[in-house]
């Protein structure tokens, strides 16, 4: 199982935005470094016609993404056995 959780690198420590749940002490873990700002699409090899495409395929998404019923996948690994253990 992957658990994932956004956090924040301060003063040489990883402070998480949300408690992990049923992750045991001592859980190996990885942690991706994310540039801020805007991602350099060009250097992907993505130019910005195929860009606004991509905006633009996606864009029908949004509503459903950002739906209140959404939420449940925020924690789907938690959600799933708690609907197998019924």
């Amino acid at each position: 199982m992957l658990t994932t959780i956004e956090g924040v690198y301060r003063g040489g420590r990883i402070e998480l935005s949300e408690q992990p749940r049923d992750i045991a002490d001592e859980s190996r873990v990885l942690v991706t470094f994310l540039a801020r700002g805007v991602v350099d699409l060009a250097a992907r090899g993505i130019d910005s016609a195929q860009a606004a495409d991509l905006r633009s395929c996606l864009a029908s998404f949004e509503t459903e993404w950002t739906s209140p019923e959404m939420s449940a996948y925020d924690d789907y690994d938690a959600n799933r056995k708690q609907l197998e253990t019924r």
